[in-house]
């Protein structure tokens, strides 16, 4: 836990580090830090946000710069990052992940270990992914997920990522447990879905957290109640 050793000049530009909570969206945790910031600081405006967002059913670390810091943000994003994914087999969900029902049901019976160990060599190196409808990727200045929830399919483009790993944590199906490092606009969420593809029998993210960006892990992270808690000894009065 990051403890406040010293008064931050979040104005001159401070970079934060946060454990974003399951059903955040990363825009809530920067409105929030922000005007909590504004209102302690007795300011009506202060630059803030983040370097590399978070699904609202994803945890852990987002990187929050403010003021001038916010410079850094690009080099930020650009970093390797970790995640812990866990997936379920033999089913598919329109988003990927569990923000919506379930839509198809497969068999899984012929996945072991070793068959899934063999499918996801596929997936390391750099490859061409296709983002997730409901997501933020804008399509003729329009989010995708606002085409997704009227029905409508946007026809995404694959964009190139990388992938330098991927390792089986826990083999327990239909739930299966995996360590991934990648590169910047990977989507593990589409991850999810190509693996599932992949093994024939479908597949969605129902757990997935943030532990590590370039040098920074989630262990360095703070929660925003902790953050609220302690803006005293944050803030400079």
């Amino acid at each position: 836990m990051l403890e406040p050793i010293r008064h931050f000049d979040f104005i001159k530009g401070e970079v934060l580090f946060f454990d974003k909570e399951l059903d955040w969206t990363s825009f809530d945790l920067v409105q929030k830090v922000r005007n909590s910031l504004c209102r302690k600081m007795g300011i009506k405006k202060l630059k803030v946000g983040h370097a590399g967002t978070l699904d609202p059913k994803a945890t852990g670390l987002m990187i929050l710069c403010t003021g001038k810091a916010t410079k850094q943000i690009e080099s930020i994003q650009g970093e390797e990052k970790e995640y812990i994914a866990e997936l379920k087999i033999g089913a598919t969900t329109p988003s990927y992940d569990t923000e919506s029902e379930e839509d198809n049901i497969f068999d899984y019976s012929h996945v072991t270990e070793e068959v899934l160990k063999e499918a996801l060599k596929a997936f390391i190196g750099e490859i061409n992914q296709v983002p997730p409808i409901f997501s933020a990727v804008k399509v003729k200045g329009i989010r995708a997920y606002e085409f997704a929830r009227k029905g409508n399919d946007p026809k995404l483009k694959p964009k190139k990522v990388v992938i330098e790993s991927i390792e089986v944590l826990d083999f327990n199906p239909p739930k299966i447990g995996l360590k991934v490092v990648c590169g910047k606009g990977t989507y593990i969420r589409s991850l999810a879905r190509d693996i599932g593809k992949t093994l024939n029998c479908g597949a969605y993210l129902v757990g997935l957290r943030r532990t590590r960006i370039g040098e920074y892990e989630v262990g360095q992270a703070m929660s925003v109640n902790y953050f609220l808690t302690n803006l005293d000894s944050f803030v400079t009065n």
